[in-house]
């Protein structure tokens, strides 16, 4: 097992080194794009040009550019922006971060429980008018665009009905938990219930159609010649064998949302996370803040597809060997 957890840590380190290069090399080395020209401005004159590259270290060779951005950002953490001059990329990323972890988390939780509860239900439930009416559901939830529905719930509980049934809403924004918990949860409600329908309608259905084909299986059968019960059979057999493949599904999930892809929620309910962040910099073109979300975003995707395998490993001791 600990060559296995060896092994995914090795490959997770080579693959965050190659996302860096890469993103570089985007940014930097792309025949056409000078950053210079967009920090000096338009109508800048070559005197101007040459301060700017020299001042930002835009004119030395592209390795030693890489690995000078490389310790500003992970070893001296002292990486400025190109946009707003003298401001610290890693900060504006720290104060990011809890918002967008909070905002994930908590639609996490709501999405895993209410997935892996009606999807049970739903796969329990054959031939009777619980199954369908769940699948339903489910497919609305999918169907649902996350922004569009962040509007509605804010047309409602920031608008029409805000002063008489959610006068109890506040305002758009987020709060921090450790400034006021009962404020950060408020806050947090409505992004967290708009976030979680998609998600949890995704995962109803891939568990309900695991459960399914678990259940169709020749051990399945055997372990009902045996005696055992239906009960025993559903959370024992099928459901911890349906789990494998929703460990697999959470853990692209979450680490791409923790990344930034809860972007349109955070826009919709005005939280400034990652996602946010990371949109405002494109939109400047300010490359360190681009270069910092981007290896954030990297650490966590690679990071849960890592945990991924080494649960993986825990549920099905056959794929240590691979």
């Amino acid at each position: 097992m600990l060559a296995f957890v060896t092994r995914r840590i090795s490959a997770m380190i080579f693959v965050l080194v190659s996302i860096s290069i890469l993103v570089f090399l985007i940014f930097f080395a792309t025949p056409g794009v000078d950053p210079a020209a967009r920090i000096a401005g338009r109508n800048a004159d070559q005197e101007t040009l040459a301060q700017v590259r020299h001042s930002f270290e835009l004119d030395k060779p592209l390795p030693i550019r890489y690995l000078s951005m490389m310790r500003h950002l992970f070893v001296s953490q002292d990486l400025t922006s190109y946009v707003n001059r003298g401001a610290k990329v890693i900060p504006q990323l720290t104060q990011a971060i809890p918002a967008t972890l909070s905002l994930v988390i908590g639609a996490a939780i709501i999405w895993l429980g209410l997935g892996i509860f009606f999807g049970i239900k739903a796969a329990s439930s054959r031939r009777k008018w619980i199954d369908p009416t769940i699948g339903f559901l489910g497919i609305i939830g999918i169907s649902l665009p996350v922004y569009w529905l962040g509007e509605v719930v804010n047309l409602f509980t920031q608008a029409k009905l805000h002063n008489s049934v959610f006068r109890w809403v506040p305002q758009l924004g987020y709060v921090g938990i450790t400034d006021n918990p009962f404020q950060w949860f408020l806050h947090l409600l409505f992004p967290w219930l708009t976030l979680a329908v998609l998600y949890a309608g995704i995962y109803v259905r891939v568990l309900r159609n695991e459960i399914r084909m678990v259940m169709s299986e020749d051990y399945i059968k055997t372990e009902r010649a045996k005696g055992a019960s239906e009960t025993r059979i559903l959370y024992k057999h099928a459901t911890r064998m349906s789990l494998i493949t929703l460990v697999s599904l959470f853990g692209l999930d979450f680490g791409s949302l923790v990344g930034g892809y809860a972007l349109l929620t955070e826009v919709v309910f005005g939280i400034q996370g990652v996602g946010r962040l990371t949109y405002q910099s494109l939109q400047n073109f300010d490359l360190p803040v681009i270069m910092a979300t981007v290896m954030y975003a990297s650490f966590f995707v690679v990071f849960m597809n890592a945990l991924v395998d080494v649960l993986y490993a825990v549920l099905d001791p056959r794929v240590r060997r691979v």
